[in-house]
């Protein structure tokens, strides 16, 4: 069992992960449960495979459980979606002192925690996190949002949880794909800056993905308390400390984007694209060599996720891509801030990215 705290001032918690703790979830989260009865926001697949398990227990607890299960996919984390939960919540009579738990992946989580953010201004709401993505990034350091027409997560707030409790025995269910999908922000925290967490990747990836219960809960374990100190120098990315979290994302947003945010490309399929180009990118400017790109590319190759724009099924120019990247939230008086990287485990934040020269690259990129 591992507890990780994230260290805010007045607005720090605990993260709890532990293989089987959802079946014993009241113990841990009557304490952050001010009435005693929690709105549980789900969605069809979770559902049908967890939803009960929680229910039980909170009810054996003596916790009145009202549910509300959400179509699966990308397209509940919009302003209907919002519309539709808040509504529904109203309609409940939701109260400030009430507590919303967010049952499910990143789509669950970043809707949950910003309808709660904006509920009679502000209710609790706790994290159970229900796939790797979700477990190693969405579900820790209060970034909540909707997508927009503009773009991805381009509306939203920050908005801490309560507690996050993570049972990495839920993952059984989870596809294989999203799974992989997860495992891209895994190894996105060995390329930030400790590379020997990447080289215990490239050892324990295939264990990992196969499932075997000791790597993942180390890696889980390894991925929160990296990212918990990062927020707790950086809460709201003023400082750019906590933009590191974000490599891979300026160009996998772009490729979401140019593929309309949909199954043919899911979002940590486009990080695992979008650090490949990253690190591509760094050789072009000479800042890294390219024996550590390809090593990142023949890791992401093996572990059956994209790490080009070919292997992402995207076909675009790279103008066409430039123009995605436009909307991006780090874009400031008409600058974009780029992750990139000395080396593995050696990223930092470069602010003087032409644009054009990107573009020129993704033209010549596979």
């Amino acid at each position: 069992m591992s507890i990780i705290s994230v260290n805010l001032a007045g607005n720090g918690y605990d993260i709890l992960v532990e293989s089987g703790t959802l079946d014993t979830a009241a113990i841990w989260l009557e304490p952050h449960i001010q009435n005693d009865r929690v709105f549980v926001i789900t969605d069809t697949n979770v559902a049908a495979q967890w939803l009960g398990r929680l229910e039980t227990d909170l009810k054996k607890s003596g916790v009145e459980v009202i549910s509300h299960v959400l179509p699966a996919g990308e397209q509940t984390k919009s302003w209907g979606g919002l519309e539709q939960l808040t509504d529904w919540l109203l309609d409940e009579g939701v109260e400030r002192s009430d507590t919303l738990i967010a049952l499910g992946g990143g789509v669950i989580g970043d809707l949950t925690g910003f309808a709660a953010s904006i509920l009679k201004r502000g209710c609790h709401f706790i994290q159970i996190p229900t796939s790797l993505l979700a477990q190693v990034d969405s579900s820790v350091g209060g970034k909540t949002a909707i997508n927009s027409r503009a773009g991805k997560n381009l509306i939203g707030r920050f908005n801490q949880p309560k507690f996050v409790l993570i049972d990495p025995l839920v993952l059984s269910t989870l596809s294989d794909r999203e799974l992989r999908a997860g495992y891209a922000e895994v190894i996105k925290y060995g390329l930030i800056n400790n590379a020997p967490f990447f080289e215990w990747c490239e050892e324990n990836g295939t264990a990992l993905l196969n499932r075997d219960p000791v790597a993942l809960s180390y890696a889980i374990s390894q991925s929160v308390q990296a990212k918990a100190g990062i927020v707790a120098e950086d809460e709201k990315e003023l400082s750019g400390r906590r933009a590191l979290l974000n490599l891979g994302h300026t160009f996998g947003h772009a490729l979401e984007a140019e593929t309309g945010y949909s199954s043919q490309l899911v979002h940590g399929e486009a990080v695992a694209a979008g650090m490949a180009l990253a690190f591509q990118y760094s050789v072009r400017r000479g800042h890294c060599d390219v024996a550590d790109a390809e090593r990142i590319d023949n890791h992401l190759k093996i572990s059956g996720l994209p790490h080009s724009l070919s292997s992402a099924s995207v076909n675009a120019s790279g103008e066409q891509l430039v123009q995605h990247m436009l909307h991006d939230k780090k874009m400031t008086a008409g600058n974009l801030p780029f992750l990139l990287a000395n080396g593995i485990g050696q990223t930092f934040l470069a602010d003087d990215v032409d644009l054009q020269d990107v573009a020129a690259f993704l033209d010549q990129a596979e």
